[in-house]
């Protein structure tokens, strides 16, 4: 059996029909095999879930079907069943980039000492690399943090409290936050692709965005405080950011707002270098 680092992979779902199949396929051929997937069904009637079990007899997947009141509450439950030293969650339609993103994370995980260890993310339906910011900082945590599906989570972030289901589409957000004010977690980069989202998914629909805006507004005052949520509202605002939202999420415009974005990202990080070595 192999040593080192365990994964717990989790999987909610409720009808995903065949692109549970395709996410559990992607799971299972990782390089590096040290790891379960834990999957939560709500209550599949498909017969997707029985599908999977007839495709895959694997001993590391472990099947949870119980009702749920939503997906934050279903990733609740699974986070109780899983056993791994890091959690990451996939929806079901969402793959590993690669057959090595397991692999290559064990290799941060065995350089760094961190707590959450994330990467940048494949978008299927924009055909396009989305770059995450290499620092998280206060502007980092207002403007975006890294989407769950490229975020590995050390299990203590998890053992004291899970996601606050009452943010319906913000929750892993608002726990995002709470790792970094409350618990003071350490936050590594990785620069490696780490999963290929779906997209189009339960966030994205026009009603739940009003909903992410008026939570996003709540969960930034609750843990910066309303001058400084205010302060980064008016920068956002001064520097365009809802005509880039829309550039962002064309995709005609995407991969070369993404290019400009990693340039960027790229400049900062070598005059940040360049900077601890002047004053070293």
């Amino acid at each position: 059996m192999e040593q080192g680092t365990k994964y717990s992979v989790i999987v909610v779902c409720l009808n995903a029909g065949q692109r549970l199949c395709d996410t559990i396929k992607s799971i299972l051929g990782q390089s590096y095999r040290n790891f379960e997937v834990i999957i939560k069904d709500g209550g599949s009637t498909d017969g997707s879930v029985e599908a999977l079990s007839s495709v895959y007899r694997d001993s590391r997947l472990r099947v949870h079907r119980h009702k749920d009141s939503g997906i934050y509450d279903a990733m609740n439950q699974a986070v109780k069943l899983a056993a791994g030293d890091y959690f990451l969650f996939l929806n079901a339609g969402d793959s590993f980039y690669d057959t090595q993103v397991l692999a290559r994370i064990t290799d941060e995980i065995n350089s760094h000492r961190a707590d959450i260890f994330y990467g940048n993310l494949y978008h299927k339906a924009l055909d396009t690399i989305i770059y995450a910011a290499p620092e998280i900082n206060d502007f980092t945590c207002y403007r975006n943090v890294p989407c769950h599906q490229t975020c590995f989570y050390h299990r203590a972030l998890f053992e004291e409290r899970g996601y606050l289901p009452e943010y319906t589409v913000r929750a892993d957000y608002e726990h995002f936050l709470w790792c970094y004010y409350k618990k003071k977690a350490r936050i590594v980069h990785v620069p490696e692709v780490v999963a290929s989202y779906e997209g189009g998914g339960y966030s994205e629909t026009a009603e739940n965005k009003k909903r992410s805006a008026r939570q996003h507004r709540e969960i930034v005052v609750r843990y910066m405080g309303k001058r400084k949520a205010d302060y980064y509202r008016f920068v956002m605002l001064l520097t365009l950011a809802p005509l880039r939202s829309v550039i962002a999420g064309s995709p005609r415009l995407a991969g070369m707002y993404n290019g400009v974005k990693t340039a960027l990202y790229k400049n900062k990080k070598t005059k940040d270098h360049r900077d601890k070595e002047v004053f070293r």
